[in-house]
């Protein structure tokens, strides 16, 4: 054996030593019977990877937010018939439905080809690896970012910018981003960004940082807000939930117990009703087992 023969036995030796230590190839996605995705790192590679058992809500779950459905439904279906439809921001209060809507259109909608993927905030910068792994797929993907809020320097900001202006790099007819925050602008406005505000005449003229703050809300081209229910939405959700889980009639006792679930809480939202409901469905079950 030359030399040359003992240099490439010893490399082969080595690549297969450095094999061990490389990350395993993914696997495609079943793009055929998944219909929830989301996209992970491994390593510098990312990949997307199906969902097993996505969340399987119906839009009649969903209670006190019709106009929101409304609005949503129609630029999803859209979308879905490869209409032009807008990226959609969904902002306001905690625990009214804003991530549960948008998994209830895709239950909706899946049969026809809508597809999610979700992303979450600091993968933001990978959105154009994403854009790139799906624009020539005949299906209709949603990239869900859901819950985000921002510091203006943060690279996901920019990079979430940069798809929402549709640059020539990353536009593709086959997908739509939404997105919620708890906040209208996803990031933190404080008192001294108000203060370079300039009044000329009888015009306000905001300051750069406010000026930049609210530039990449104002990206999304459909902007849907929710509040917070009232006593009487709070306790419709809650009625609905508890024949959800099998009790027809809410008591007059049920409906005490449900206010005061919510004072604790702090909070009348559709989460906190589903959560009481809940509670009060196994509590009754444990009771009857016991009986």
């Amino acid at each position: 054996m030359n030399d040359l023969d003992k240099l490439c036995e010893r490399a082969d030796r080595l690549l297969d030593h450095l094999e061990k230590f490389l990350p395993p190839a993914q696997p495609e996605p079943d793009w055929q019977t998944a219909i929830a995705f989301r996209w992970r790192r491994q390593g510098n590679a990312g990949y997307i990877q199906s969902i097993t058992h996505p969340h399987r809500i119906a839009l009649d779950a969903l209670c006190g937010i019709d106009d929101q459905k409304q609005r949503i439904d129609q630029n999803t279906q859209q979308f879905v018939q490869g209409f032009s439809a807008n990226n959609v921001l969904l902002t306001g209060a905690r625990g009214t439905g804003k991530s549960s809507l948008i998994k209830a259109l895709l239950n909706k909608y899946a049969g026809d080809g809508l597809r999610l993927i979700e992303v979450e905030k600091h993968h933001l910068v990978d959105l154009h690896d994403i854009v790139e792994k799906i624009y020539q797929r005949p299906e209709r993907f949603i990239l869900f970012c859901d819950d985000l809020s921002f510091e203006t320097d943060e690279p996901g900001y920019k990079a979430l910018k940069v798809v929402l202006d549709g640059s020539i790099a990353t536009v593709s007819d086959n997908v739509v981003i939404y997105a919620t925050s708890n906040r209208r602008h996803m990031v933190p406005e404080f008192m001294r960004d108000n203060l370079d505000t300039r009044h000329i005449g009888e015009e306000v003229h905001p300051s750069e940082a406010i000026e930049e703050k609210i530039s990449l809300s104002e990206r999304f081209g459909l902007w849907v807000s929710f509040y917070p229910f009232d006593q009487d939405q709070y306790l419709e959700i809650v009625r609905y939930w508890l024949a959800y889980f099998g009790i027809q009639e809410m008591t007059a006792l049920a409906r005490t117990e449900a206010l005061q679930w919510a004072i604790e809480r702090g909070s009348r939202s559709g989460r906190v009703a589903w959560q009481f409901a809940r509670d009060l469905a196994g509590r009754q079950q444990s009771a009857g087992d016991h009986s």
